[in-house]
């Protein structure tokens, strides 16, 4: 076996270092003084409860369950049938099998291996299947994911064809190979094998099409298309050219090679993808015996082992050795690998439509660990603008918004290339601000002068050279604007009724005994909640909004308290712990996937359909043993609906095949009708 027997939790945030040691004020603690001036604290069962104090938003919730519209630009009035939860809540359970409620059904499709371009190699149970024929199959451990009508570009929205796009975040080295990973005796590694995990990760572009009588199937065509851990990639935006990104493959630092820990995703308003690089740091190794690690890795967590020894495979091959980011003597960044890791960390466009077209790394969205993103609805004449939540104990949350305004006739990824990047600041009164990560921002500028010659974190702080340093080092950046650190920061959604913007605050172990408080009043929060947001205005390029918190999670009795009032109050029908998933359909029903602990109390991950109005929360779909729900969406009809289940554990979805494999899950209505109605 490699010198990692990988767990899927292996990769879990959890299970990361906190690399963020600024002294900018957590979350927890802004909650906490909110809290004591505002909001009242009551108990729940076998927790505390965590309460919150509405600020009666523009949409974002009065402090009353009255259906009133108070929101300008609302597409459809509150508490209409659209938002309605029709279906019965499912009980939590421990079956090695997905639950959906009475009167839905659910099927496997296009599980891990499945053949879809080239020589459309079949899988094989065994795990005999080779680097090249990885290279022509639906990667591993799905995650984020999009369906775009065939016809989108002409103007359709079908919902019997399309392209169904969908990350690979990581692998199962247990499952991928015959007996496990090898290591030969001198430690190498066999290079078929490193070369199947590069091609098990990125993404995949697959046709399908649904017949007569209701069953999808992949198309044969020339859409179909695998982008892994070795595609060829272009890099865009401020950091192109770029000294540090300079490589023996792109001596003038225009390109590399490869995406990598693809999570969550986000669908572009000119119809392209983007997906997110999350983990990336754990794929290379730094030796800092031989040299001291530069602050672009030490604030990641580049460290001096990698997850799976890519670098050291036999062949000895250029493509493998560039996941050794260790300077060597004498040499430079033209005739090593040193700046290899500065080439990831980013969101990664690809045009599922153009099979032939190359990825393109979006460098102005930042360099960190990108869960996601997703956009602000795209108005005519107006900057694109987008969130993006950087997945990590005490991280950030970020905006982008364009300097080039969006023209549909004309948008295209360009519109990515330049603007400004923020990061959020929630203040204790409720408010918010967006802080720019840019040199010609007087603001900052003052901050990153300040903070020269002192040490931010762990970082010895001299400066940043240019506009292209400051987004390679967006944490860092971040840490000096004085931004909020959260409790992991996840999937991001926009209401498309009200224009709130949502996100998932997974949870955050590594709270101690001295920062409980009556907003948090449990150490290690194992629970999470989800914060959402009115930008001012309603105008998402505003620098400024109003929060508050949607939902915590938790076991039976766990209340979410607006103004002396339970809102929510968690019951056998929707338990749950850390959310993650998150995803508003097009009737305005938000759904809530969860990435968490499993026990006798809340079973197997799941996903719960939430009204965003009311509150009301319910729970419509169990995974299978030891998975993580994550990726949802519906074709343009609602009627269909595609989740993906990943690190399934067992022999899930095939009982009869020894290894499990990680596979997208259909979920129609028996009666034809909307999904959640």
């Amino acid at each position: 076996m490699a010198k990692h027997d990988i767990d899927p939790n292996y990769l879990d945030p959890n299970y990361e270092p906190v690399v963020n040691h600024s002294e900018n004020l957590p979350f927890h603690q802004v909650l906490s003084a909110r809290m004591q001036r505002r909001a009242v604290m009551k108990g729940t069962v076998g927790a505390a409860l965590a309460s919150v104090m509405g600020l009666g938003l523009v949409a974002c919730g009065s402090d009353s369950d009255s259906d009133e519209d108070t929101t300008s630009g609302n597409t459809q009035t509150p508490g209409t049938t659209e938002r309605t939860l029709g279906f019965q809540a499912i009980p939590v359970s421990t079956a090695n099998e997905v639950v959906v409620p009475s009167g839905y059904s659910a099927e496997a499709f296009l599980p891990w291996g499945t053949p879809i371009t080239g020589s459309y190699p079949d899988y094989r149970p065994d795990g005999t299947n080779t680097g090249a024929d990885q290279e022509q199959q639906v990667g591993m451990h799905h995650d984020g994911m999009h369906f775009f009508p065939l016809d989108q570009k002409s103007g359709g929205s079908s919902s019997e064809e399309g392209l169904l796009v969908m990350n690979h975040e990581y692998i199962n080295q247990s499952a991928i190979h015959p007996n496990g990973a090898t290591v030969n005796t001198d430690g190498s590694r066999p290079a078929d094998e490193v070369r199947k995990e590069i091609a098990a990760h990125g993404v995949s572009v697959v046709h399908i099409k649904r017949d007569s009588n209701g069953v999808w199937d992949v198309v044969q065509s020339a859409y179909n298309r695998r982008v892994t851990g070795g595609t060829a990639m272009d890099i865009r935006g401020p950091l192109r050219g770029y000294e540090k990104l300079v490589t023996p493959y792109s001596l003038d630092a225009t390109a590399t090679r490869g995406t990598l820990n693809n999570c969550s995703m986000g669908p572009t308003p000119w119809g392209t993808y983007l997906t997110a690089e999350e983990n990336w740091h754990g794929y290379f190794a730094f030796d800092t015996d031989v040299a001291e690690r530069p602050r672009e890795y030490a604030r990641h967590g580049v460290g001096g082992s990698s997850r799976y020894d890519w670098e050291k495979a036999d062949s000895g091959l250029d493509q493998y050795r560039r996941f050794d980011v260790t300077p060597t003597v004498d040499g430079s960044a033209t005739t090593d690998y040193r700046n290899e890791a500065n080439t990831f960390g980013y969101m990664v466009e690809i045009d599922p439509f153009s099979p032939e077209s190359k990825p393109q790394k979006r460098t102005a969205l930042g360099r960190f660990g990108h869960e996601g993103v997703i956009f602000a609805p795209a108005k005519e004449g107006e900057p694109v603008v987008c969130y993006s939540g950087d997945d990590s104990r005490f991280e950030y949350i970020y905006k982008f918004v364009s300097s080039k305004p969006y023209y549909a006739a004309t948008a295209g990824g360009y519109l990515l290339d330049e603007g400004t990047l923020y990061v959020a600041r929630f203040n204790e009164d409720g408010s918010g601000e967006w802080l720019a990560l840019d040199l010609d921002n007087p603001a900052f500028a003052s901050k990153v002068n300040a903070a020269k010659g002192t040490t931010v974190g762990d970082v010895a702080f001299d400066g940043f050279e240019n506009q292209a340093d400051v987004l390679l080092n967006t944490r860092l950046a971040a840490d000096i604007a004085g931004a909020t650190p959260m409790d992991r920061p996840e999937w991001g959604a926009v209401d498309p009724n009200t224009g709130e913007v949502y996100f998932t605050l997974t949870n955050n172990t590594k709270r101690t005994e001295d920062q409980v408080n009556a907003a948090n009043p449990v150490a290690q929060n194992k629970n999470g909640h989800i914060i959402r947001w009115q930008e001012a205005g309603n105008d998402y390029t505003a620098g400024f909004f109003e929060w508050d918190i949607f939902v915590f999670a938790g076991e039976q009795g766990t209340e979410t308290v607006v103004d002396g009032d339970a809102v929510v109050t968690l019951n056998d029908d929707n338990i749950f712990n850390s959310p993650d998933g998150l995803w508003f359909d097009y009737n305005g029903r938000l759904w809530i996937q969860t990435d968490g602990y499993s026990d006798e109390t809340f079973g197997n991950q799941m996903m719960l359909a939430a009204n965003p109005e009311t509150r009301e929360i319910k729970r419509f779909f169990v995974g299978p043993q030891g998975c993580e729900v994550t990726g949802v969406v519906t074709t343009p009809d609602s009627k269909t609906m595609f989740v993906n289940i990943q690190h399934p554990k067992a022999n899930w979805p095939d009982a009869n095949d020894p290894r499990p494999r990680d596979a997208c899950v259909i979920v129609t209505r028996n009666d034809g009708g909307v999904i959640g109605a």
